[in-house]
């Protein structure tokens, strides 16, 4: 009867703090961004290599202070990927990163598809926005905007635990 019990308790502990670490993975740790204008969503010009504001409407952002790729938008431009890729840097990496299922305006796959097959481009936002985080703006032919922070080649690397490539920046202090 006792190992019943027991049995018991470890199945419930174990529900209790898996159910816990849902919550808190997708609910807990994420804040809503408010909108501060025309900084929400930058590119990054090719012309002199800093982040520029993009025009758009209907921005809406969710954060997380526990890691820096966590940042998820959305918003609507009325600029067209071909246009913008005259101006601004392309960014030919682009992974978008699943959000949580209860931001339902930003749908990695559905954004991974459009870029995959030309429906959508994305472009440098801000490179190192910390280091070896880059911001990444993807556009649609539709006018749909999204914004993630990704990890760039360099973070890659130094988050490793190994010594950052030559083209890479320094990274700082503790990042070793």
């Amino acid at each position: 009867m006792t190992g019943k019990i027991i049995g018991i308790i470890i199945l419930v502990t174990a529900l209790l703090a898996g159910g816990g670490m849902y919550y808190l993975q997708v609910y807990h740790f994420y804040e809503t961004v408010e909108p501060t204008g025309a900084q929400d969503v930058q590119l990054t010009s090719l012309e002199t290599g800093e982040p520029e504001p993009l025009a758009h409407e209907g921005f809406r952002a969710i954060d997380a202070a526990s890691s820096p790729i966590r940042y998820r938008a959305c918003f609507t431009t009325q600029a067209r990927p071909a246009m913008l890729s005259q101006t601004f840097e392309p960014y030919p990496e682009a992974e978008p990163l699943v959000a949580p299922s209860w931001f339902e305006c930003f749908d990695a796959e559905a954004l991974g598809a459009a870029l995959e097959e030309g429906r959508a481009r994305a472009f440098l936002g801000h490179k190192n926005l910390r280091y070896g985080i880059d911001r990444v703006v993807a556009v649609t032919r539709e006018g749909r905007g999204y914004v993630w922070h990704q990890i760039n080649r360099c973070g890659e690397v130094v988050f490793d635990g190994r010594p950052a490539p030559a083209d890479c920046p320094e990274p700082p202090e503790g990042y070793q």
